[in-house]
């Protein structure tokens, strides 16, 4: 993470004003839409990109997630890996 050395107060209605400068280099116009995440003790502000897609085990939002079954399961790389391994596990205890 790297710091601006910009502060900004939070206003009675909750709302922080994001610098010029910041919406600039990061590409957002005015009523663009963001998301929000929190990630143990910070927020994160990041532009809404809705062909990302979220994990359905992992929580993970990435674009390299795998979307199968007709776009009803989305599965990050590490998660696939996992589910390989336990329909593998399931079909050798149960079809042996």
């Amino acid at each position: 993470m790297k710091a601006t050395g910009i502060v900004r107060k939070v206003d009675e209605l909750g709302r922080i004003v994001l610098p010029i400068e910041l919406r600039r280099s990061f590409g957002i116009n005015i009523k663009a839409p963001m998301e929000i995440y929190v990630d143990d003790d910070q927020i994160i502000i990041k532009n809404y990109a809705p062909n990302e897609e979220t994990c359905q085990v992992t929580g993970e939002i990435s674009t390299n997630n795998l979307v199968l079954a007709n776009d009803k399961v989305i599965l990050s790389p590490k998660a696939a890996k996992t589910v390989i391994e336990d329909l593998h596990n399931y079909i050798n205890n149960n079809f042996d």
